[in-house]
């Protein structure tokens, strides 16, 4: 479950986004963009992965802009509200180019810096009208545009360059227009602009010989779309259900590369990826330009004035980096050998360099197992079974890079992860996807509460077979249920009704069914509710925020419709949550 309460009281109507309204511009706005942007990527990641065919079939687009999206999420967490809009478009810009990874992921983060700039010029709280809109889109495509070397037609470039030329007609026509339009002129216009950009999308398989082959559409400007409806959806505060995106059938596309692995190799792109960040001006770094241009494809530096980052994919690696350091010195260097990503579901995706790279030495035979805990107590449980933690923090979800640190640094072949709540589940997911490539055997069990892992660390056997012991840990945190009790933040619109500050908020498996006033109470009619489903034994989590007597009350009345059950009561210390329940 999610550690932010005020995600918790706001997000739970799956029809509503909170955040920004047309009536004002402010650092939670976008940090809520981010973060809804990052779930619907998450949501859409795979799909869009199958869909990379151009410039090379490396099915790593959607994982690509995916990370590079975190990283401006990570950097907006990292600041402490209340924060000002300038100080936020700050970090998130400079987490875009610190953060973006691959071709996709490098020209996403340009066309987010060029959104963050236009923003970073609006006073806070200031009103998000159709010319603020139609400059930032319109800097979103000139920045990605000019961060190509060789720009393409049917590629992320034509979606962003759609959507500016929309926002532009719209905001020209509204200046024509007597005054009062107001809100609902507002957001149909962004239904247009949303509109626009999807057909644009539909447009690029014909655009590109090699899509149209295909039969699919740019993979990078399906990320875009994606990332664009959800910055619609957080301005207008209405999340529109839409068909998930659909991605290409894999199973033919695999059994020919392992039939003939060059087959998809059509591309006229070098055989290496390289991407570094670096320090210098903009005179050296249009040297730099010229010399990777001269040496390779898919060329895109973004950034300036004065630290770049940048990606090139090259047929000699090492040349391409010689050439560079004659002029800037590389930091954050990696080196990835695409064809090996063309092959990647067959297992055979390899980075052949990335700097640090300690974690594919010296690995013993052993299995790890690797959970995120809410709580000093709880990390104290799990550590005594030999559980390598990662602690929560409240209102921050652990990253990908996060959760891949630590399964690289347990120095074992065989490592099992458990999230803890939901919102962690695609971070963790992606980091074990990256660490099987390098060889890892791992496998995430989608636990989305402390107390399903907990049931699952509690049944480990580290003698047992992988296969088995996977099963067993999963068996029990699925046979766990789970639900919670938190302090609403911010007055909301819930399924459970209206909700005020202040309000004590009871969950169910993520969802809020009731709400009360008092910890206790809504505790008992949370585990209620839960024991209609049956159950033996009740594991209570007690929090920093959890009433001295709630342990007295809830036993014994509990006890009385149910005799016979068990309780089990950790002093876990978690921030938030003044109970969490679990049902087994």
């Amino acid at each position: 479950m999610s550690e932010s309460v005020t995600e918790v009281s706001a997000m739970s109507n799956a029809d509503r986004t909170p955040g920004a309204t047309p009536g004002g511009i402010d650092a939670e706005s976008l940090r809520t963009w981010l973060d809804v942007s990052l779930e619907a990527l998450s949501q859409s990641r795979a799909a869009i992965d199958s869909l990379n065919v151009f410039p090379i079939a490396d099915g790593d687009t959607g994982t690509n802009m995916y990370l590079t999206v975190e990283a401006c999420v990570q950097a907006s967490e990292a600041l402490t509200s209340p924060v000002a809009l300038a100080d936020m478009t700050e970090a998130v810009t400079r987490g875009a180019l610190w953060g973006a990874r691959g071709n996709s992921g490098v020209i996403v983060s340009e066309a987010l810096r060029g959104i963050f700039e236009v923003i970073a010029q609006c006073p806070d709280n200031s009103p998000l009208d159709f010319d603020v809109l139609a400059r930032a889109l319109r800097k979103a495509s000139d920045r990605a545009t000019a961060a190509v070397a060789r720009p393409v037609e049917g590629t992320i470039l034509t979606v962003a360059r759609a959507a500016a030329e929309c926002a532009e007609s719209i905001a020209a026509e509204h200046q024509r227009m007597p005054h009062g339009q107001g809100h609902r002129g507002f957001v149909r216009a962004l239904l247009e602009i949303s509109a626009t950009c999807h057909e644009a999308l539909a447009r690029t398989t014909d655009q590109l010989p090699v899509l149209r082959e295909a039969g699919v559409v740019d993979a990078g400007a399906q990320g875009l779309v994606v990332i664009y409806d959800a910055l619609i959806d957080v301005v207008t505060g209405v999340r529109r259900r839409r068909a998930p995106v659909v991605g290409r059938d894999r199973m033919r596309e695999n059994s020919d590369a392992l039939v003939n692995p060059v087959a998809q190799q059509t591309s006229s792109t070098g055989d290496y990826e390289v991407m570094f960040v670096c320090e210098a001006d903009e005179t050296v770094m249009n040297e730099v330009r010229q010399v990777l241009d001269a040496m390779g494809d898919s060329l895109v530096v973004s950034g300036g004035p004065t630290m770049w980052s940048v990606h090139v994919h090259v047929n000699e690696a090492g040349a391409a980096v010689e050439a560079c350091v004659a002029h800037v010195k590389p930091m954050r260097l990696r080196i990835a050998y695409l064809p090996a990503q063309v092959m990647a579901d067959a297992g055979s995706r390899q980075d052949v360099y990335s700097s640090p790279d300690p974690h594919m030495t010296n690995r013993p035979m052993a299995r790890a197992v690797i959970a995120q805990a809410h709580g000093p107590g709880i990390a104290q449980m799990l550590e005594a079974d030999g559980v390598t933690v990662l602690m929560g923090r409240p209102q921050r979800r652990p990253s990908t890079g996060e959760f891949l640190e630590l399964i690289r640094g347990a120095r074992a072949n065989e490592v099992v992860v458990l999230p803890s709540d939901g919102d962690s589940i695609a971070a963790a997911e992606i980091a074990a996807e990256q660490a099987r490539e390098e060889g890892f055997r791992v496998t995430v069990i989608p636990t989305r509460s402390v107390v399903q892992t907990l049931a699952a660390a509690s049944v480990h056997d580290g003698e047992a077979r992988f296969d088995d012991a996977v099963v067993a840990m999963a068996d029990a945190a699925s046979a766990t249920g789970y639900g919670a009790v938190t302090i609403a933040t911010k007055e909301a619109l819930t399924s459970a009704g209206h909700c005020q500050v202040g309000d004590v908020l009871g969950l169910v498996e993520g969802d809020i069914v009731v709400i009360g006033s008092d910890v206790s109470d809504v505790t008992a009619e949370v585990i209620e509710r839960l024991l209609s489903r049956g159950g033996e034994l009740i594991t209570l989590l007690l929090g920093e925020a959890a009433p001295v007597d709630v342990t007295t009350r809830l036993t014994g009345d509990i006890r009385k419709g149910h005799p016979g059950l068990d309780f089990e009561i950790i002093d876990a210390g978690q921030p938030l949550w003044p109970v969490i329940v679990g049902v087994e």
